[in-house]
């Protein structure tokens, strides 16, 4: 199984654009996105120091519009990725152009967002003074306790011994000061405490747009920063992007259901290289491929071709798919079971772990055509468990 990931805010540097601004077709894809985010994104990725490029507001929009356009090129005939990609993530910023890529929200909707998101976060950062310093190695629970004890926040939960704590700088000067055992601190040159909740104001700028915005669901099961879930509702989708601003990306757990869905590559879409090299510490045996620059596309699809299998729930419109959200045993809810037609938000069934239990709705409810799962049945991540005919306009 192949699954495709876009990095999130640190993975740019100087230059890295160049390459691919020599292709015509990348460089007027790519004026088009730069120019509904009214940024002159060429410029930024290709003459810009590693001082302009770390910007807030200038990152989160470069990213997402190279991952967006890089994905044009990796799969010209946009189609033809949906039967190759068995899931797609983004790690935080590159939530947007998973969401995009899945066919959740339009580009030109990721690159209004992620212009939006990264001015109201770059705001929101200049109120108080704060910052971030990842925590490497040391025993988890001891760093997560001593992370708490100083009223900082795990922002960035990485997995393989990789946590980055965020608070005011005077909580990291302490947590320097009295750090975790066996574990080395490296603060981390960023404007502020992101993923915590001094982005408050961010959320609620981001909170106030998505309520305009269309969406729908996936194509292809996407996993979630909140909490490793596959998200086949596209406006819930949007709602944990808007929150995630302020909330803990939880990467550790999206590498545990990538895992539980069986993936054999991972593929990254450039500016690549930091979510590949987690995944080789974390994921031993899965393949990797780090897309950098454009003379690797053909390898990059032989690599795709080699690792991809069409998702489960692309050949159905997955306006009438509800699927399961993780790996775990599926209980049926009896009420769901006695009815051919359910409302919308019905509650059909529940999937439960070893680490906790999740309600399932049909958030737009319809005639019940197939169970495709029985009561008591292990399900998967992604994996269909009833069809519904919608009904109506919900």
């Amino acid at each position: 199984m192949l699954v495709i990931v876009a990095p999130g805010q640190g993975a740019q540097t100087p230059g890295f654009l160049t390459p691919w601004l020599e292709d015509p077709v990348f460089a007027a894809r790519f004026d088009w996105l730069a120019t509904v985010a009214g940024i002159d994104l060429a410029h930024f990725g290709t003459e810009a120091d590693a001082d302009t490029i770390r910007d807030t507001k200038i990152a989160q929009p470069l990213l997402v519009a190279t991952g967006l356009v890089a994905a044009l090129d990796l799969f010209p005939h946009p189609a033809d990725a949906f039967a190759r990609i068995g899931a797609v993530a983004g790690h935080s910023v590159g939530e947007l152009t998973a969401a995009a890529g899945a066919r959740v929200i339009t580009a030109e909707q990721a690159m209004v967002l992620v212009r939006e998101r990264g001015n109201a976060m770059a705001d929101a950062a200049a109120t108080t003074a704060t910052g971030m310093t990842a925590v490497l190695g040391g025993d988890r629970e001891e760093v997560l306790a001593v992370i708490e004890r100083h009223g900082l926040t795990p922002a960035n939960d990485n997995g393989a011994g990789q946590l980055v704590a965020a608070g005011t700088m005077e909580q990291l000067a302490a947590f320097a000061e009295d750090g975790p055992a066996k574990a080395r601190l490296m603060p981390l040159s960023v404007a502020g405490a992101f993923h915590t909740a001094h982005m408050a104001p961010a959320v609620e700028r981001l909170a106030s747009l998505a309520r305009s915005v269309s969406t729908h669901d996936p194509r292809t099961p996407l996993i979630s920063n909140r909490d490793g879930q596959v998200v086949h509702d596209g406006r819930d989708v949007l709602r944990r992007m808007v929150g995630q601003i302020a909330n803990p990306v939880r990467w550790d757990l999206c590498m545990e259901t990538m895992s539980d869905l069986g993936v054999t590559g991972i593929l990254e879409m450039p500016p690549a290289g930091t979510l590949t090299g987690i995944a080789k510490r974390q994921l031993k045996g899965v393949e990797t491929f780090a897309l950098k620059t454009p003379d690797q596309l053909d390898a990059a699809r032989e690599f795709c071709d080699k690792h991809g299998e069409a998702s489960q729930i692309e050949t159905t419109p997955t306006w009438r798919m509800i699927v399961s959200p993780a790996k775990g045993t599926f209980h049926l809810a009896s009420e769901a079971l006695e009815h051919d037609l359910l409302v919308p938000g019905a509650t059909i069934g529940a999937v439960a772990s070893l680490r906790d239990r999740t309600d399932i709705t049909a958030p737009h409810g319809g005639s019940v055509v197939e169970w495709l799962v029985e009561d008591g049945d292990l399900v998967s991540p992604g994996q269909p468990l009833l069809r519904l005919h919608p009904e109506g306009t919900n």
